[in-house]
């Protein structure tokens, strides 16, 4: 525990870091904060988009594992250590709690910022209520647009957000880019190879990696997994 926050790190598959969460579930009367590590590489769908998405083959083929989050948003591509997959738990009646939904990922771009900065960043934004920049493809892949409370470094996007709720409390899911390259996902997703090279094209410009923006910036230390989350951390508590 720190300053009210419970804090842990949780090791299994996708599909079970997304399905359950046992110390919330056990008490969710308290503020939680967990770094999620997957076991294996993972391909997280949106909660409304449909399976075929994806190509089974292709995906098949990759060896990845294929997920639905119970969140909005577009697919993610998920390793154990790229996105730095940040939880947070926020119990019904905290003061951080807000019935507005969009409203309700102010506070937490705000840390996501504060970290960022805090890392040495420069350049760093925090989208408001209104709508962000968004690509053609940001129904299909998370980082194609910027939405409530998502972060961008000098206008392209590092950290993605999303969030579910039931009757006593809200879960945020945080992804903070460490490296960009869409055409990991892309290869795996339902496309044409004219789509697939578009999609491509539009998307490397619409986000970046934070390690890959500190080494442009010329930061003498490289944020890595466990430096992004301990700062978030930090500015949670």
């Amino acid at each position: 525990m720190r300053n009210g926050w419970r804090i842990e790190e949780r090791v299994a598959p996708a599909g079970e870091l997304h399905a359950s969460w046992p110390s919330v579930e056990a008490d969710p009367a308290v503020r939680a904060v967990a770094r999620c590590r997957p076991t294996t590489t993972a391909v997280v769908l949106g909660s409304t988009q449909p399976v075929d998405t994806v190509d089974g083959m292709a995906l098949a083929s990759s060896g990845w594992e294929l997920v639905r989050r119970r969140s909005g948003g577009g697919a993610v591509l998920v390793d154990p250590d790229d996105p730095v997959w940040i939880d947070v738990w926020v119990p019904t009646g905290d003061p951080l709690a807000t019935t507005d939904v969009t409203a309700a990922f102010a506070w937490l771009g705000v840390a996501w910022g504060t970290a960022l900065r805090g890392l040495g960043l420069t350049g760093v934004d925090v989208q408001g209520d209104g709508p962000g920049a968004c690509t053609r493809w940001s129904g299909q892949v998370c980082f194609g647009g910027v939405g409530s409370g998502e972060v961008t470094v000098d206008g392209r996007k590092v950290v993605g957000l999303s969030q579910r709720r039931n009757r006593r409390g809200a879960w945020f899911h945080g992804a903070g880019l460490l490296h960009w390259e869409p055409t990991r996902l892309l290869g795996v997703l339902a496309l044409s190879d004219d789509e697939r090279s578009a999609a491509a094209t539009g998307l490397r410009p619409a986000a970046a990696g934070i390690a890959d923006v500190a080494r442009a910036q010329g930061l003498p230390l490289v944020p890595t997994a466990e430096s992004v989350t301990a700062a978030l951390v930090h500015a949670l508590s």
